[in-house]
């Protein structure tokens, strides 16, 4: 299946910065490589294509660790689709310059096909789904049948499906998809996240029956010492 490439319109947010296009050289763009390798070797015996990404509270860095890791999968290879699936605070379209007319929402409310939804963007191998217009009930929504032939849609098309999901602990939208997902990452914001918050988002998913593939801990600021033997290792 093949998607037209849709001109993209001049938007009121700025871009998020992805570390792994504007320097893909860089020891964090190593990091997410890494991560990528681990993801791929986590569950040998298994594959992996569907991973939800959450974290416990807003403001961990979820969106940005799910945008790199698309794109990390994708410099490889792989067909990798990245799924805003915040149906109320979505951000995924500011990162990749996107419109969000339509997307995730639309595709639940049968508006909509796959093909009509899913972007292109500039880089190789990478589409993104977008949120779509935020609807009134988003955990009804992807807690419906309809979402999971969604998936088995997207499973058909793609090598790899990104599902960036809102925090633990606001809402249970995490909890349904990590249900329907190979395997889901937490990121812990280094230094901010409460270990209360985080041990009780890792009960949540395992109350879901979730396949916690690891954390992610962001911002976290290694000693120089450390960095330079991290690098040359």
């Amino acid at each position: 299946m093949f998607w037209k490439k849709k001109k993209k319109k001049k938007l009121v947010k700025m871009a998020r910065k992805l570390v792994t296009i504007a320097n893909g050289h860089s020891f964090i763009s190593e990091q997410f490589r890494t991560i990528r390798t681990n993801i791929t070797f986590s569950m040998p015996d298994r594959e992996i294509k569907t991973i939800l990404v959450t974290s416990a509270t807003p403001g961990e860095g979820k969106s940005t660790n799910a945008a790199n890791i698309g794109v990390v999968f994708a410099q490889e290879g792989k067909r990798v689709v990245i799924v805003d699936a915040d149906l109320r605070k979505p951000t995924m379209h500011y990162t990749f310059l996107l419109q969000n007319a339509r997307g995730l929402s639309n595709l639940l409310t049968r508006h909509f096909t796959i093909s009509e939804v899913v972007n292109n963007t500039d880089i190789a191998n990478l589409y993104v789904l977008t949120s779509g217009p935020i609807p009134p009930n988003p955990a009804e929504l992807l807690a419906s049948n309809l979402m999971g032939s969604v998936i088995e849609e997207l499973k058909k098309e793609f090598d790899i499906i990104i599902f960036d999901a809102p925090p633990l602990l606001s809402v249970t939208d995490a909890q349904i998809l990590a249900n329907k997902c190979d395997g889901t990452l937490l990121i812990v914001n280094s230094g901010v996240a409460e270990n209360e918050s985080v041990l009780k988002a890792k009960a949540s998913l395992e109350a879901s029956k979730a396949n916690i593939l690891g954390v992610v801990l962001n911002n976290y600021k290694m000693p120089l010492h450390q960095y330079y033997e991290q690098y040359y290792r």
